[in-house]
């Protein structure tokens, strides 16, 4: 089921906002594998220069950290905050 966008806001930071919500709520646990560019395409209905610019906002932010030939994955905030690893979806 491809989520609600509000077409009058940028669809880039909602699609940011989403996958933030997810690693705050813990759906995205530290290390955890966030969805590629083409998955996030999909699964928000946009174009994959819009995933990939919501993704770089995160790794900007520092929410998620990108490994060279692995993908992308929730950055670690603290080491309270360890937890079961496994997919974000």
């Amino acid at each position: 089921m491809t989520p609600e966008l509000d077409r009058t806001r940028p669809v880039w930071r909602q699609v940011a906002a989403a996958i933030e919500v997810r690693i705050a709520d813990g759906t995205c646990p530290v290390g955890a594998r966030v969805p590629s560019v083409v998955a996030s395409a999909a699964e928000f209905g946009i174009a994959a220069s819009t995933a990939q610019k919501a993704l770089a906002h995160l790794k900007t932010e520092g929410l998620i950290r990108a490994e060279v030939g692995l993908g992308s994955f929730v950055a670690e905030r603290s080491a309270a905050q360890d937890g079961d690893i496994g997919p974000c979806a």
